[in-house]
């Protein structure tokens, strides 16, 4: 396999002397366990919504509201 990385960040890399195959690699590692991860978390709410149903307005609006701070914390725009 073969992995092209831009100019700017194969320059980036090589400048400071860093493992580009391990860095790869970890990453690489990393983003399938997040997709599995996600795959997993995607199963258990249809489970959930299997056993009870989907959110009803009010919760979803609740729901919201709490989350409400943690997205501003995390400079994202609720929708």
């Amino acid at each position: 396999m073969q992995v092209y990385l831009p100019d700017d960040l194969y320059a980036e890399v090589k400048e400071q002397g860093l493992p580009a195959s391990e860095l790869l690699q970890d990453v690489v590692r990393e983003q399938m366990r997040k997709r599995k991860l996600i795959e997993e978390g995607e199963k258990y709410l249809e489970e959930l919504r299997a056993e009870v149903g989907e959110p009803t307005p009010e919760v979803k609006a609740w729901v919201k509201e709490v989350l409400a701070p943690l997205d501003r914390r995390n400079g994202r725009v609720a929708s």
